[in-house]
């Protein structure tokens, strides 16, 4: 570094200068990571740990979560997603499950109150960011553990649940999905139109993540409080994913006052990397209905496995997130966009430099070198979100 500034001082190297400038921001970021309150609107530790338990109050050998890695990070405020497979809307358990993963959270904090807290409230969670405490606010993701009853919306307010997304990869009672051709709601249903004016007057967040298009434009029509996009990314890097939010979807959440959180996977953020998994998943089912194999046999795993050899998957990386907070930042100003990584949720697909809960200063000094200010950082960090959350907590 002693020698950079001499060599800047001197007036004949730029270059020096901006590697000045790197450093301090690396350093920077790390001191902003700890200043502020970081929320991430969606991380799936309940389902891992229901898939194989691990204690995440101390560093796990899997995942991406853990209090460990999550202090490394700045992380206060991780958003418990409590995922409810598609399948269950059918064949039931829908609501079984949630309870089962909202008293698996509430264990956690049970046996490490020096580690972790549960967080219903706004209010709860700055006592908990004073303390030192990595709070545990819960979303559900996947409305389907309401299984048609208000009074179900009402237990899992009591229960802690603070925003809902609307259904997952399937049409379900409340919303089409869009992940899934058959629409029968051709947007919301009826039940779904009316549980969007119950969750406002309760003070349960609506999550537009995974619902159609149609459903969007629906909840927008309907909404008196702000909504938020607890996982997605923008589609103008990926033409044609619906999954991600348009340029039109995107500035309407804005008028609506309310913020798309950022979803890190490679394959909601990179055409590159969407191109090269569409074209894996065509070679495989192209083998596998030739030589009428099951998806599942050891002969698809064996050539998926050698297909992989030959044709790596194409991760993203630092840059490719970071456009896409610059793009929704150039469309409709710094105050509605936040971060929704999808930790533990997107597998193995998380871009270089962000791979696991202890990689936010990476993203920070990422925004930093970008340009941002600290206040524009903080915003991202957790104001915009959290503005969100309270003015729901009002208008209930």
């Amino acid at each position: 570094q002693d020698t950079k500034v001499v060599s800047a001082s001197n007036g004949n190297s730029a270059d020096s200068m901006t590697a000045i400038a790197v450093d301090n921001h690396a350093q920077l970021a790390k001191e902003i990571s700890k200043k502020y309150i970081i929320t991430d609107g969606h991380i799936d530790v309940p389902y891992r740990l229901e898939d194989e338990f691990e204690n995440v109050a101390e560093h796990t050998a899997h995942g991406d979560f853990d209090f460990p890695r999550a202090v490394e990070g700045g992380l206060d405020a991780p958003f418990m997603s409590i995922y409810i497979p598609a399948e269950l809307e059918k064949t039931g358990g829908s609501k079984e499950l949630a309870d089962k993963l909202i008293d698996m959270v509430e264990g956690m904090v049970k046996t490490s109150p020096n580690k972790f807290a549960l967080a219903h409230s706004t209010q709860e969670l700055d006592a908990n960011f004073a303390k030192g405490l990595v709070s545990f606010p819960m979303g559900m993701e996947n409305g389907s553990p309401i299984e048609g009853d208000f009074q179900n919306l009402e237990h899992f307010y009591q229960r802690g649940i603070r925003y809902i997304t609307l259904t997952h990869s399937k049409a379900n009672h409340i919303s089409d999905s869009s992940y899934d051709t058959n629409r029968p709601a051709k947007g919301l249903t009826p039940f779904g139109k009316e549980l969007v004016t119950k969750m406002n007057n309760i003070g349960v967040m609506v999550d537009v993540s995974h619902i159609s298009d149609d459903a969007f434009y629906q909840v927008m029509e309907i909404s008196k409080t702000p909504v938020i996009a607890s996982h997605s990314s923008a589609s103008h890097f990926a033409p044609g994913f619906e999954r991600n939010m348009s340029d039109d979807m995107i500035k309407l959440l804005a008028k609506n006052d309310g913020v798309i959180q950022i979803n890190f996977g490679s394959t909601f953020i990179s055409q590159v990397s969407i191109e090269n998994r569409n074209a894996f998943k065509a070679a495989v089912k192209a083998y596998s209905e030739e030589n009428k194999f099951s998806d599942d046999s050891d002969e698809v795993k064996a050539f998926s496995k050698e297909y992989r050899i030959k044709t790596p998957f194409v991760y993203a990386n630092l840059d490719n997130v970071l456009d896409h907070f610059d793009h929704v930042v150039k469309l409709v100003g710094i105050d509605y966009v936040g971060i929704g990584s999808d930790y533990d949720g997107v597998g193995d697909s998380l871009p270089t430099d962000l791979k696991d809960v202890s990689s936010y200063p990476n993203l920070i000094e990422g925004l930093l070198n970008r340009g941002y200010s600290e206040q524009d950082i903080k915003k991202i960090l957790s104001g915009n979100l959290l503005r969100v959350w309270k003015a729901v907590e009002v208008y209930s």
